[in-house]
């Protein structure tokens, strides 16, 4: 049910070796429309990435100053740059074929970043590029396909058809029924919101043991 970078991302590996010049960056980066490029060293190994934002550098930079601190110098190290491994940012940040959907997109969120090299979990080498725009793909899943995966897991919690109405429209789930325990209700709503292409879950369930009910002591 939780989709994998495998199935979404590109099968492209959009990457440059380490003395790639500026102007080879650039083309890239038109080339492929993308507005970073990963960069790998002689065994497609990346390790680093330049971004739009590192290019940009050239035109902004100031020049250095005894009274710049570490990221200034930093810039400055890219700015004055003419190679890929000089004006890459390092490490590169990388996900497998295996990683999860909605790790790469936890990634991206962290790092403030739009694509990731996908590497091969055995020899680390570069096997494509996933970007922002793939991850959206599980958000267009079709509705019967949302439907199974959450007949599936309500059958793993013993519910049937007869307990539950499920219907799936935009990636939008409405339930209603009735479940044995008030405590079933909080896994079920959890597991169908991780259920990929799931964008919100409309729930009207009712219990027939107020299982979580805790009975005042006796005087």
């Amino acid at each position: 049910m939780t989709a994998k970078v495998k199935d979404v991302m590109g099968k492209v590996a959009i990457a440059v070796p380490m003395d790639a010049s500026f102007a080879d960056l650039v083309a890239t980066m038109q080339r492929f429309k993308v507005g970073a490029v990963t960069v790998i060293d002689a065994d497609r190994r990346p390790v680093g990435v330049v971004s739009e934002d590192d290019i940009l550098l050239k035109e902004i930079d100031p020049g250095e100053s005894v009274l710049d601190g570490p990221r200034r110098r930093e810039e400055h190290r890219k700015a004055t740059g003419t190679k890929a491994g000089q004006i890459m940012t390092r490490p590169a940040i990388t996900v497998t074929g295996g990683t999860s959907v909605r790790d790469a997109a936890r990634l991206m969120h962290r790092n403030r970043i739009k694509q990731l090299p996908v590497i091969d979990a055995m020899t680390g080498r570069i096997v494509g590029t996933v970007h922002q725009g793939d991850l959206l793909r599980v958000f267009v899943r079709p509705a019967e396909d949302i439907l199974a995966d959450i007949e599936e897991i309500a059958a793993r919690l013993n519910l049937g058809p007869d307990d539950l109405r499920i219907t799936v429209s935009g990636g939008v789930v409405a339930i209603d029924g009735q479940v044995p325990r008030r405590s079933d209700i909080k896994p079920l709503l959890h597991a169908v919101r991780r259920v990929e292409g799931v964008v919100e879950v409309d729930a009207d369930l009712a219990f027939l043991v107020d299982d979580l009910l805790i009975a005042p002591p006796l005087l």
